[in-house]
C-alpha cells in the first residue's frame, strides 16, 4: 500500500508565488531557459537551471552550476521569497485549463514504495539524465520539482479533497500561459491522518510525469541512508532522504494528450507504392485540406502532400496486449518500421515528436516546411498506462503528453 507523508514545505510567499513558479527544467533547452529567466531573477527557472547565471563557456553539468543553485536557493530563504512551515502539512494543487480543471495532493511519497514496485512505472530512465538531477537534488539538500503521480481513485480522498477546496485557497494566480493555480494547504492532526490512512488504502501509485525526477531523488535517498548506517546512526525511516516530492492525482481528473508523429521522408518509396503498402494495413479514407484528429482507438490521421487521411487499422493486426495493443505501437509495429524504416524511434533522426499542445497546425507546417508526412494519434488514456505499469511492461517512447505541466518551486522539500 502507498505511504504519501506530509512535509515541512519550504514555499514563496503570498506575493512571490506567480514570479517563482516556473515550467519543469526539462522543458526548456539550454538557450530557451535564458530567455524564459531573463528580466525575472524569481523565476524558479533560475534554481532549475542555473547555467543560465553563466555565459556559455561554463558547461551545463559544471559543478559550479549546482553551487549556484544551492546558493539561489539559500539566498531566496534568507531573503524571505521563501517561507518554510512551522507544521508538516499536505496541499491541494489545482490547475486549470481551458476550463477544465484537475486537483492533486501534494505530499511526499516513500523511497522504499519505488524500490519495491509500489510506485509503478512505464518507462526507462537514461543515466546521463538522471545525473544532473542526482547532483542537483544532492548540491540543493532538496527535492525542487514534484513528481506526478495518479493513483485510482479513493472515496475519502476525494471527499477531502472537496472539503479542502470549500476555504480559501493559500495561493490562486494565472501563469503567463494563461494556466491557473490554487493551493490549499491541508493541516491538523485529525485532516493530516485521514489522509495519510486513505493512502494506506491504496495499492499502487504510477508515475505519469517525472520517471528522471523520482529515479534521481530515489538514488540520493538511498545513499543518504547508507551514510547514515556507515557512520553508525539509527535509520528510522522517517528522515527526509526517504521519501521525495510529488503530486497525486487521483485517476479521474487527468487528461492525457496525443503525441503525434512527423517522419522526414517516405524511405525510398514512390507515393503510390507507400500507398500500397499502407492499404495492406489500415483502411485508408481521404479527408481533404481539414486537419483531422482521430476520435477512437486503432485510427489515426495521416497528413501528407497536403491531404488530410482516414487510416484504421485492420482488425487482425489489432491486440488485447497492454504495450502491442497501444495505438503508438500499432503505428511503429505496422507502418513507421515496416513501411518507412524507423526501426528505433528513440534514436532515429528521421521522426520526430509533436506534443499535442501544440495542435494540428504544427503537423502541418513541418511537412510543409521540412518533414514528408505526419501522424495524429488518438491519445493514450491513464487506464492502459495503468495496465503496462501492472504488467511490470514499458511504454514505447512518446507515449503520453500530460498537460497542463506541474509547476516547480511552488513546494520545496528539504533533505
Amino acid at each position: 500500500m502507498a505511504v504519501v507523508k506530509p512535509f515541512l514545505c519550504v514555499r514563496p510567499n503570498g506575493e512571490a508565488v506567480s514570479r517563482v513558479a516556473a515550467l519543469p527544467y526539462d522543458v526548456y533547452s539550454r538557450r530557451e531557459a535564458l530567455e524564459a529567466v531573463a528580466g525575472n531573477p524569481l523565476s524558479f527557472l533560475n534554481i532549475d537551471r542555473a547555467e543560465t547565471q553563466f555565459g556559455d563557456d561554463v558547461d551545463t553539468y559544471d559543478d559550479r552550476v549546482y553551487e549556484k543553485a544551492r546558493e539561489l536557493l539559500e539566498s531566496r530563504i534568507q531573503d524571505g521569497t521563501f517561507v518554510t512551515e512551522t507544521e508538516p502539512c499536505y496541499y491541494l494543487y489545482q490547475l486549470t485549463m481551458d476550463g477544465r480543471s484537475q486537483t492533486g495532493i501534494a505530499g511526499c511519497s516513500a523511497v522504499d514504495d519505488y524500490v519495491n514496485g509500489v510506485i509503478k512505472k512505464h518507462e526507462n530512465t537514461r543515466e546521463d539524465k538522471e545525473l544532473d538531477r542526482i547532483r542537483h537534488v544532492d548540491v540543493t539538500n532538496a527535492h525542487t520539482g514534484p513528481v506526478f503521480l495518479a493513483y485510482r481513485k479513493h472515496e475519502t480522498l476525494s471527499r477531502i479533497m472537496e472539503e479542502v477546496m470549500e476555504e480559501a485557497p493559500l495561493y490562486d494566480f494565472v501563469s503567463e500561459d494563461g494556466i491557473g493555480h490554487k493551493v490549499w494547504r491541508i493541516a491538523g492532526d485529525k485532516r493530516l491522518t485521514a489522509v495519510e490512512e486513505a493512502f494506506g488504502q491504496v495499492p499502487a501509485t504510477y508515475i505519469a510525469d517525472g520517471h528522471h525526477r523520482a529515479a534521481s531523488a530515489v538514488k540520493v535517498g538511498l545513499k543518504r541512508r547508507k551514510d547514515l548506517e556507515e557512520r553508525g546512526e539509527t535509520v528510522t525511516g522517517d528522515e527526509p532522504c526517504n521519501y521525495f516530492l510529488s503530486v497525486l492525482f487521483p485517476e479521474d481528473q487527468l487528461m492525457i494528450m496525443s503525441y503525434n508523429r512527423v517522419v522526414k521522408d517516405l524511405n525510398g518509396l514512390s507515393m503510390e507504392k507507400f500507398f500500397t503498402e499502407v492499404c495492406a494495413r489500415f483502411d485508408v479514407a481521404k479527408i481533404g485540406k481539414e486537419a483531422y484528429a482521430p476520435r477512437e482507438k486503432g485510427t489515426f490521421g495521416m497528413y501528407v502532400r497536403g491531404e488530410w487521411y482516414l487510416l484504421k487499422t485492420k482488425d487482425h493486426l489489432r491486440s488485447e496486449d497492454p504495450v502491442s495493443g497501444l495505438d503508438v505501437s500499432l503505428l511503429q509495429d505496422h507502418l513507421l518500421g515496416p513501411v518507412l524504416g524507423i526501426g528505433d524511434p528513440r534514436v532515429d533522426k528521421r521522426i520526430d515528436f509533436i506534443g499535442g499542445i501544440r495542435g494540428l497546425k504544427e503537423l502541418e507546417r513541418r511537412v510543409d516546411e521540412d518533414m514528408e508526412a505526419a501522424f495524429s494519434m488518438y491519445p493514450t488514456s491513464i487506464q492502459e498506462l495503468f495496465a503496462v505499469a501492472d504488467a511490470g511492461r514499458l511504454m514505447p517512447p512518446k507515449s503520453t503528453w500530460f498537460e497542463p505541466k506541474l509547476r516547480s518551486g511552488i513546494f520545496i522539500h528539504r533533505l
